[in-house]
């Protein structure tokens, strides 16, 4: 495990600091921007104008901006980094649903917004919803606790993320010590998952366990033996035949591995070696993601900028998922999704007993993989067929915008519609924010739009239909930018998600007073600040920001406003108007 670059494992028996365990708070990099100031999302008061003008339903925007006729084909990559990219998004986030608790709040069968229903409204000719609506349920809220931040901070509502936001392969081996041992086959004595004793592939090889509560709601073909819900560590491994695949290949990848160090060690207990084939499993997941996946869907010269040569394994860390990354900048993928799903024999031609199909054929259908050939004829067609493109006129494939399913929901959904929705409840703020967040200019007219975006007509839409710069949602103007140099990603996706995956040693939250910005920043223990005293100024910082070097004592320093103090317990930068780029991991 050594010679491998990237093992960020966090060791069994380290105490976990509260920050990235599982069903704690997403961190804010910005503020969000409630419409009450607490908790009430972006356009929950449907007449409320912002800058002028009022937010145009998601809806509106995914039919009339993101869907697409057409996907284009990536002549560089194959469907696997589509594939690969929502495999792990599984395993370092997931925003629960919040759910119905009173009698008025039906999310299902009503269009007004009591929480925790925020129901998107559709025009009188869409044919998504008969009732005038789409359900949505908002994100179940969390307790964000933080010292140092205000108290209007503190009582903002705040979202979870349900699984441990380290990189540790708990898409395979769950975020609970009940889930961990569920999966794991105790009886056995041997450190393996545990299988499916109904079914196995053609050639005796194992498929995943079946959900413990049976029967399941998943897709069934109507003929024979009923297959139900896969069970793995992330509960969402049957939305798709691809993920379904991944997580099967690494189910037999660890109990192939256990094999061999039982047979290397056959002095070890049945939990030394579960807990060491985890830890070679964790390590691959994160060479693969941060070695081959990462550079190509960023860029390298994004990934040399934001993330940077591996220093070495740092237990202080704290790679608490963002707000924004997991509720825009990692939902990109979503535009590559392919409407074919493609199933090639060994030849690595169609399968000739089992074709291509349509994404909402193979959506919660685990039957496909049983009674269809296995995982084979689908990892063939992840590896050898080239990836959906993404350009600012062909987003979204209407596979997922008009045909999309869902467990136990009547009707079909609307996928672009539910990533804007959810950036509006989580009240991410907008497009622009972001932007100089990350050190981009401002959108301040359609001729800087037009530049951004490379396709005329789509950015005189979406300023057309959001009325002003500010306005434009997150994910969408992320998504609709020109793509980066040998990336996948704009510019402002490419910032996001590097800074979400680099590790520093530092952090500072944010949090408001006197109508600014107040950036709480820390080194961790064994850390001192370094730096010269930097202020903020019209055109921004007068030098570099300070850094969090590697010695034995610490230094706090508080700049603010041209002034710089030495204080005991962080560093406050007080912010006019907006953050800059800076060098600190958030």
């Amino acid at each position: 495990i050594k010679r491998f670059p990237y093992n960020l494992f966090l060791p069994t028996n380290t105490h976990c600091r509260s920050d990235y365990t599982a069903n704690t708070a997403m961190v804010r990099w910005l503020p969000a921007e409630y419409e009450d100031g607490q908790r009430e999302p972006k356009g929950w008061n449907r007449e409320r104008l912002h800058n002028g003008f009022q937010l145009p339903s998601p809806r509106k925007v995914s039919r009339e901006i993101l869907r697409s006729s057409s996907k284009p084909i990536d002549e560089d990559y194959s469907q696997m980094l589509v594939e690969w990219g929502q495999y792990i998004d599984h395993d370092v986030t997931f925003t629960p649903q919040s759910a119905g608790v009173s009698p008025e709040a039906d999310c299902l069968n009503s269009c007004e917004n009591v929480h925790p229903c925020f129901p998107i409204q559709i025009d009188d000719d869409d044919v998504a919803g008969a009732q005038g609506c789409i359900p949505f349920y908002r994100s179940a809220p969390g307790c964000f606790v933080s010292v140092g931040c205000d108290i209007g901070q503190a009582l903002q509502q705040q979202q979870i993320n349900a699984i441990t936001s380290f990189m540790d392969a708990s898409v395979v081996y769950g975020h609970t010590p009940t889930l961990e041992n569920l999966l794991r086959d105790l009886s056995g004595q041997n450190g393996k998952l545990a299988v499916n004793d109904r079914f196995e592939d053609p050639r005796g090889r194992p498929y995943l366990p079946f959900v413990a509560t049976l029967p399941s709601a998943c897709q069934q073909d109507g003929k024979g033996h009923r297959v139900d819900c896969f069970n793995a560590g992330d509960s969402r491994v049957n939305e798709g035949l691809p993920l379904i695949a991944l997580h099967t290949l690494w189910l037999r990848e660890h109990n192939r591995i256990a094999g061999e160090l039982k047979h290397i060690n056959g002095h070890w207990s049945a939990e030394t070696l579960y807990q060491e084939t985890r830890k070679i499993i964790g390590a691959l997941h994160q060479i693969i993601t941060m070695r081959d996946y990462i550079p190509k869907i960023i860029g390298p010269a994004s990934f040399d900028r934001h993330i940077g040569p591996y220093g070495g394994y740092d237990p202080t860390v704290d790679p608490s998922a963002s707000n924004v990354f997991a509720t825009a900048a990692f939902r990109f993928g979503h535009a590559t999704i392919s409407p074919i799903l493609k199933r090639l024999n060994e030849s690595f031609q169609e399968h000739e007993h089992f074709p291509h199909l349509r994404l909402h054929k193979t959506l919660f259908s685990p039957w496909r993989i049983v009674k269809e050939g296995g995982i084979e004829p689908i990892l063939r067609g992840m590896v050898g067929t080239a990836a959906s493109a993404v350009g600012a006129n062909t987003l979204m494939a209407e596979e997922v915008t008009e045909r999309m399913v869902v467990l136990n929901a009547r009707r079909h959904v609307d996928l672009a519609s539910l990533n804007l929705q959810r950036g509006r409840d989580h009240s991410l703020p907008g497009y622009n924010s972001w932007r100089e967040f990350c050190g981009l200019s401002r959108v301040e007219s359609l001729e800087d739009l037009r530049e951004i975006v490379r396709d005329d007509e789509v950015a005189e839409k979406i300023l057309r239909m959001y009325g002003h710069p500010d306005n434009i949602d997150v994910w969408l103007g992320g998504l609709v930018e020109n793509l980066l140099p040998g990336s996948r990603t704009g510019p402002l996706f490419a910032c996001l998600i590097g800074r979400q995956m680099k590790i520093k040693n530092g952090n500072f939250i944010l949090s408001s007073t006197s109508g600014g910005l107040v950036a709480l920043y820390s080194c961790y223990h064994g850390f001192q600040l370094e730096g010269p005293a930097i202020v903020w100024e019209r055109n921004g910082w007068s030098d570099g920001p300070p850094q969090c070097a590697g010695t034995r004592t610490e230094r706090n320093v508080v700049i603010s406003c041209g002034r710089v103090e030495h204080g005991r317990d962080f560093l406050m930068i007080q912010l006019l108007k907006h953050i800059p780029e800076t060098n600190f991991r958030l």
